[in-house]
């Protein structure tokens, strides 16, 4: 599991474009985010690197 710091989330749409990012990179991926905190959980098998330049190419900085 990553947990990372995601800048940027405001809304719902910013949630959905995480959660795509994500998905697109490992379809089975399970993502929470919690906006509050601009924190993101992932379950996933894959490696981070490519879940994070996803997030990245969706518009949204990974600070952490």
């Amino acid at each position: 599991m990553y947990q990372l710091q995601v800048e940027e989330m405001t809304c719902g749409h910013c949630v959905s474009a995480v959660t795509r990012a994500v998905q697109a990179v490992d379809a089975a991926a399970t993502v929470e985010v919690d906006l509050p905190s601009k924190t993101v959980r992932i379950d996933s098998g894959a490696d981070l690197a490519p879940i994070k330049a996803a997030i990245v190419d969706a518009g949204f900085p990974v600070t952490a």
